[in-house]
């Protein structure tokens, strides 16, 4: 099943939640250190996002095989997913985006990046 690869697929790609405590005492919240505090928000919206996003890849494999019941919301992400649109419960907690669900995908995978990557190296980054 199309749907089902491409949820196996996404998911293989997706990296770990980022672990909010180790943000909080890497990056406190002091004055010199204004960005520190959009590194936060950004990563508890990340966070709730990519966590919909795994959740609903996971209950379509699951309703697939029958293990669970396709709810009305698991069908939206069902046929979304094979017309390459972006399912309307992602959407509802992402950035603005008018892509197609493939570069969407792609696009927020480079944004996930991003910001581990201003994780491990701070804001100190040389291009």
């Amino acid at each position: 099943n199309r749907s089902s690869d491409l949820a196996v697929d996404i998911l293989s790609k997706m990296p770990p939640d980022f672990d909010l405590e180790y943000i909080v005492e890497k990056f406190p919240v002091i004055y010199t250190e204004s960005m520190n505090t959009v590194l936060r928000q950004e990563l508890i919206r990340f966070n709730r996002l990519t966590s919909v996003v795994r959740s609903s890849l996971q209950n379509i494999q699951k309703a697939i095989k029958g293990v669970v019941l396709m709810s009305a919301e698991l069908e939206d992400v069902f046929v979304s997913m094979l017309i390459g649109r972006v399912p309307a419960i992602w959407a509802k907690k992402s950035y603005p985006s008018l892509k197609p669900l493939g570069g969407y995908v792609s696009d927020l995978l480079a944004r996930l990046k991003f910001f581990q990557d201003w994780v491990n190296n701070g804001t100190d980054r040389k291009s």
